[in-house]
């Protein structure tokens, strides 16, 4: 690998962890706001789309999940 080649990848990498720092900043978020929801607040639809939402939410990794809590509490 060539000393540009190794740059490109550097710059590639920066961008992927700032991407990850804001999806997880997205994900805590939306956990903040499916824990304090309760169904007698959110309409029929709403509560459809925060099921499918809390699925999502669930279907991660506990470590991945601690750290998007983390990113939503600074």
């Amino acid at each position: 690998m060539n000393k540009q080649e190794a740059e490109l990848l550097g710059d590639e990498i920066e961008m992927l962890m700032q991407e990850r720092a804001m999806l997880l900043k997205v994900a805590g978020a939306a956990a903040v706001l499916i824990s304090h929801s309760t169904v007698q607040d959110l309409s029929d639809e709403v509560v459809e789309c925060a099921e499918k939402l809390s699925k999502a939410l669930n279907a991660l990794r506990e470590e991945t999940l601690k750290d998007a809590l983390e990113a939503v509490q600074v």
